[in-house]
């Protein structure tokens, strides 16, 4: 009867202990999807930031729905924009771009020599929704470890596969025209 009874008792923790086990599984995904989320919200904010410094040229930050990714394809180039921009402008926006570019592969954070600092094939995207009262949308995709519900912006639809896997995170910021008349 000892016997019968120390078996069930095993059987009851072992049980215990499995949900434990799955609990945390969960909770490591969760820590892992909060982590991505906020490295995002630091990229569009860096972003942003850096398009309200170069204000005059906002529009060449502007890259469409295809955005600026981790794959070998190249940026989008400042050659023309309304006004005109001045060769430090440019030069400005395309260093920008490029930056921008670097953190989204993650190189801010590096373990060996992989870059480990950004999210699973993140794609930042800069898109003109209003050109007569400047409004840009700076968002920032990548595919997250769960599925959830599908994002309704299309960036980073392209190279994120599985839809509802892919996370979009954005800020729609308009650009003040601070000339004098």
């Amino acid at each position: 009867m000892m016997l019968i009874e120390a078996l069930v008792s095993l059987v009851i923790a072992a049980i215990a202990l499995l949900g434990t086990v799955t609990l945390m599984a969960k909770s490591t995904r969760s820590e892992m999807e909060s982590y991505q989320r906020v490295q995002a919200l630091t990229l569009v904010q860096d972003m942003v930031s850096r398009i309200n410094a170069n204000r005059q040229v906002a529009a060449c930050y502007s890259n469409g729905a295809t955005g600026v990714s981790t794959t070998s394809a190249p940026l989008p180039v400042c050659a023309t924009g309304a006004p005109t921009p001045t060769v430090n402008q440019a030069a400005t926006a395309n260093a920008d771009l490029a930056a921008w570019k670097s953190a989204l592969l993650g190189s801010s954070e590096v373990s060996g020599s992989s870059k480990v600092g950004a999210m699973i094939g993140a794609v930042g995207c800069i898109t003109q929704v209003d050109a007569a009262n400047q409004i840009y949308r700076v968002s920032v995709a990548w595919q997250g470890l769960m599925p959830t519900s599908t994002p309704v912006l299309t960036c980073g639809q392209a190279s994120i596969p599985g839809t509802n896997l892919r996370r979009v995170i954005s800020v729609e910021i308009q650009i003040a025209n601070l000339t004098t008349t």
